[in-house]
């Protein structure tokens, strides 16, 4: 699959040889930290600024594009870039060196967390972490909220999307789905609601090649997304945990817009109460291993998959099922991200100028606001409380007398570090993961 020519006649161009390109991708990959807000702001000093192997605003296209699509949008953003530079082994190169070295990591982590468990130096550690990590995602839901809910349309989808999931206990991807539909209609009928940004690219639209291009990258891709699941249906059958890991973290990848913070609450139901593969708070373990590694966050479903099988490990090992169940997880995540891009970049002019779909997106990103304030409800009642009662109505609701007062402290020196002193994610982590140990042992 070929790759247009880079035209953008803003700045000079460099096209780099692929050699070249493979060393930058490879340092992106290691040094992407700090979530995507941190990881695109990386790429565009390296791609733009200093490298000008993309122009401003076609960079800025393709996000706007990425944004459209279901997954972790600064490594599409990277495939995109590299498909741009070099077709699909540039793509290829560009998405799997941001995600490899972060998987890596993950793995070591997972395995440290799996084997370390049960050790009271090792719980007042993760209780540091999971202050810190109660702190990150309300900066986040902050933040989102501040550049998504620019209308009372907007700011309606959020507070519905938030009741529909702490109240009501509806599906997740109910919740999506609806938004995108409210958000489609209202571009439709009243665009006033959303105050869609005019404009789009002038570029003209895709050749003929496009059709041929996306129903080939459909069909490759959709057949490396399902043949792992195929390998586990011959072998081990629909009763295996592999099975139920492949087919969730597919169904995952099909509706998880706004990145991992949006989804994890639902994985989080899912995987602890669904399931059963992890213990109430695990999944802000995870999510604190993976504010530490590089790549994107969305490396949390590894976590997940790696405990599910290590728990549940026959007829394998629990080290080798961990790593099958945290490989398999990967897998059924990130090969959709290849799908999307390498079928949709063809079209990204077009689907730049669909009011429709800027309008879904506007809606979905409202309702991920809401969604981002149901996780961050859901993280502070296992955070701070040690006991939850489920009311008549199916909520939670904490035991007053139950709170912890060590996660509180630790809390609230989160949130002082995070929002008055402005510390950084990595050193906010490793203080108040001191801060666990210091008050374990003291």
């Amino acid at each position: 699959m070929a790759a247009p020519p880079d035209d953008d006649p803003e700045v000079a161009l460099v096209h780099p040889n692929f050699a070249e390109a493979l060393r930058v991708y490879a340092r992106i990959g290691w040094l992407s930290f700090g979530g995507p807000a941190g990881q695109i702001a990386l790429m565009h000093r390296e791609f733009v600024e200093e490298r000008r192997w993309v122009g401003e605003a076609t960079f800025l296209h393709a996000l706007n594009f990425c944004h459209l699509l279901p997954g972790p949008e600064a490594q599409q953003l990277a495939t995109w870039i590299g498909w741009r530079k070099h077709g699909l082994r540039g793509g290829l190169a560009a998405g799997l060196l941001f995600v490899v070295p972060g998987a890596l990591v993950m793995f070591g982590l997972s395995l440290l967390y799996v084997t370390a468990a049960g050790l009271d130096w090792f719980t007042a550690l993760f209780l540091g972490i999971k202050a810190a990590v109660l702190a990150i995602v309300v900066e986040a839901l902050i933040r989102i909220a501040g550049r998504a809910l620019k209308t009372p349309f907007l700011r309606g989808v959020a507070l519905a999307a938030f009741f529909a999931l702490a109240a009501a206990g509806l599906p997740f991807p109910l919740v999506v789905l609806s938004a995108l539909l409210l958000g489609w209609s209202a571009a439709r009928w009243r665009p006033d609601w959303l105050k869609l940004a005019a404009g789009g690219s002038d570029a003209s639209p895709p050749a003929g090649s496009a059709w041929r291009q996306s129903l080939s990258a459909v069909m490759l891709w959709g057949a490396l997304w399902a043949a792992p699941m195929l390998l586990i249906l011959a072998t081990l059958g629909r009763g295996h945990i592999l099975w139920d890991i492949g087919v969730f973290f597919s169904q995952l990848a099909v509706v998880s817009f706004g990145g991992a913070y949006a989804v994890l609450a639902y994985m989080a139901q899912e995987a602890v109460n669904g399931f059963g593969w992890l213990r109430p708070g695990e999944m802000a373990d995870g999510l604190g291993l993976a504010e530490t590694t590089p790549g994107p966050l969305i490396l949390v479903t590894q976590f997940v998959g790696f405990l599910a099988a290590w728990r549940d490990a026959a007829p394998f090992t629990p080290l080798f099922a961990a790593l099958l169940g945290g490989a398999l997880t990967l897998w059924v995540t990130f090969a959709p991200c290849f799908l999307w891009i390498f079928s949709f970049a063809p079209w990204i002019d077009r689907l730049e100028r669909s009011a429709g779909l800027k309008g879904a997106l506007a809606a979905v990103t409202a309702a991920v606001v809401g969604v981002i304030a149901n996780l961050a409800l859901w993280f502070a009642l296992h955070v701070l409380f040690r006991r939850l009662e489920r009311t008549r109505w199916g909520v939670d609701l904490p035991v007053l007398e139950s709170v912890d007062p060590a996660a509180a402290l630790l809390t609230i020196l989160a949130f002082i570090l995070l929002f008055r002193v402005r510390l950084g994610i990595i050193p906010l982590l490793a203080i108040c993961s001191a801060g666990g140990l210091l008050l374990d042992f003291g």
